[in-house]
């Protein structure tokens, strides 16, 4: 199992570098109020991925910490709402 994993790390690793390879050609970004960058087109869709990655990550982190607030509050009032146990 571990070397059909390696084996498709490295067909995804392949096909992802020869991608970077056909499309090395500089490219424009222009930007609001004249601004631009030039760069190759796979640094481009990198960075564009990166973003994505690190926007997901922090909506992600966001809705947990929610999720864990809510959770606390809420162990919080089942507690203070259990009736108190007698002694036998």
């Amino acid at each position: 199992m571990r070397f059909l994993i390696w084996l498709l790390r490295v067909i995804v690793f392949i096909a992802l570098f020869g991608l970077a390879v056909k499309n090395s050609e500089p490219v424009d970004l222009r930007f609001f109020l004249g601004g631009t960058w030039q760069a190759p087109l796979s640094l481009v869709i990198l960075a564009a991925f990166f973003a994505g990655a690190v926007i997901g990550l922090t909506v992600t982190v966001a809705a947990l910490m929610r999720q864990g607030r809510e959770l606390r509050h809420l162990h919080t009032r089942l507690r203070r709402d259990e009736p108190k146990k007698k002694n036998p």
